[in-house]
């Protein structure tokens, strides 16, 4: 007996919820944007939540609270919801313990991070990623989502590694455009490469996850990608930093920086890396001196 389709509802509708679309396009997925979207017909979101099997949140993290508690009544009890979100929410939360308090155990989800550039998806280009979730069976039936697609999924039950992996990843992407535009050559990248990591795997053991996590698809595997790549929205926002430009410093790695600052997540000393972006992004003007400064500091 041939098996249903499963069924698919996208939530937004910007680069990822196109990637995913184009990945999933024999299904035909439901698409939701909270936003007019030309040529993107309205469809009523809660009951096609509740036909769903699989709902893709290609949102930030900053809505999902209000849109799970929106959709939750309206789930199938199997029905898997999966994150590619890349950041904190307004209480410094990831995706996952938003699921977590949301949810309380009553719903299965997953989150989707790696080396996956929309353009490149959309491009039928292979990508990557890993999929943070609590047990195999939630993996093996995304792996069955996606397959046949040029999408690769590793699984990884190490949810808070995953995560914390992925999010600052952003954050440490801004150091490698700052350097681009500072003209400080590849030899900086490789130390870059290795400082990031080090901080990375300190911070993501304090915040609950594996040392081993960031040098994994989330975490080493997408920094290479978002820092190098040309398109990257982080590695453009370093270079700005570098040319000392002020107006729109914004993005996902940004918001994470004040996140943490506002609720004390870590104690950033520890880490000078981290430290120097945090400190550009607070003052532009002066971001190439203090790339500058700290390099005299660790001659």
């Amino acid at each position: 007996m041939k098996r249903k389709p499963s069924r698919v509802l996208i939530a937004g509708y910007g680069e990822m919820g196109h990637a995913m679309e184009h990945l999933l396009c024999n299904l035909q997925p439901a698409i939701h944007d909270s936003r007019p979207v030309a040529g993107l017909p309205p469809i009523d979101v809660e009951q096609e939540a509740g036909l769903a099997d699989f709902v893709l949140l290609c949102v930030p993290a900053a809505p999902h609270q209000e849109l799970l508690e929106r959709l939750a009544p309206h789930l199938k009890k199997h029905c898997i919801c999966l994150s590619i979100a890349k950041g904190l929410d307004e209480q410094g939360r990831t995706p996952a313990q938003i699921y977590e308090q949301t949810f309380n155990g009553r719903q299965p989800y997953g989150l989707l991070y790696g080396p996956m550039i929309s353009e490149e998806i959309r491009a039928d280009r292979y990508a990557f990623a890993e999929l943070g979730c609590s047990n195999i069976s939630i993996y093996r039936r995304v792996a069955n989502l996606f397959n046949g697609t040029r999408l690769h999924i590793r699984h990884s039950n190490d949810i808070a590694g995953v995560s914390w992996s992925a999010i600052l990843k952003n954050v440490y992407a801004i150091a490698f455009g700052m350097a681009d535009e500072l003209h400080l050559g590849d030899n900086m990248r490789g130390y870059l490469t290795v400082t990031a990591l080090a901080e990375l795997r300190a911070i993501v053991a304090r915040m609950g996850g594996k040392p081993a996590a960031p040098l994994h698809l989330a975490g080493l595997g997408d920094l290479i990608t978002t820092a190098t790549s040309p398109g990257s929205h982080h590695h453009e926002l370093g270079r700005k930093l570098a040319r000392g430009e002020t107006e729109d410093i914004s993005g996902e790695g940004v918001h994470t920086l004040k996140m943490v600052e506002k609720f004390s997540l870590f104690d950033t000393a520890p880490y000078p890396l981290y430290g120097l972006i945090h400190d550009a992004v607070q003052c532009p003007s002066d971001a190439a001196q203090r790339f500058r400064d700290y390099l005299i500091r660790i001659s």
